[in-house]
């Protein structure tokens, strides 16, 4: 089977075409090397997923024959991803936080005075 196909008959993405896209980029590796996503897969592979910022590592048990349930997955694959790389995710998240709030974009001329009075107010004091 394909390894794009095989992607996505296990749900590790939604279509067809992100999985080959994927593929295509560089994001899908078997043993450390970068496929085509003509690639044919077999059992007992280490597939190497990097998706959301995340290496996931995924290992062949099955070949489906078409699109699984979400249910019977686990059927065909194993997850063995560390759980050091979503403990990465998580740091990410809260440098990100720690800047400037999501939604509120670049500060507006209001935010620059008010962190230009507030800057005079504290040399005041000092």
């Amino acid at each position: 089977m394909r390894i794009d196909k095989y992607l996505w008959c296990i749900r590790v993405f939604k279509t067809r075409s992100i999985a080959t896209a994927a593929c295509k980029k560089g994001q899908v590796k078997i043993e450390n090397k970068s496929i085509k996503p003509s690639k044919e897969v077999f059992g007992n592979e280490l597939i190497l997923v990097r998706k959301n910022q995340i290496n996931y590592q995924i290992k062949v048990l099955d070949l489906p024959e078409s699109r699984v349930g979400a249910k019977i997955v686990d059927l065909y694959k194993k997850d063995v991803t560390p759980k050091e790389e979503f403990e990465k995710t998580e740091l990410l998240k809260y440098s990100k936080d720690y800047y400037r709030k999501k939604g509120t974009g670049r500060p507006t001329k209001k935010d620059r005075r008010d962190i230009e009075g507030y800057q005079e107010d504290t040399e005041e004091n000092l």
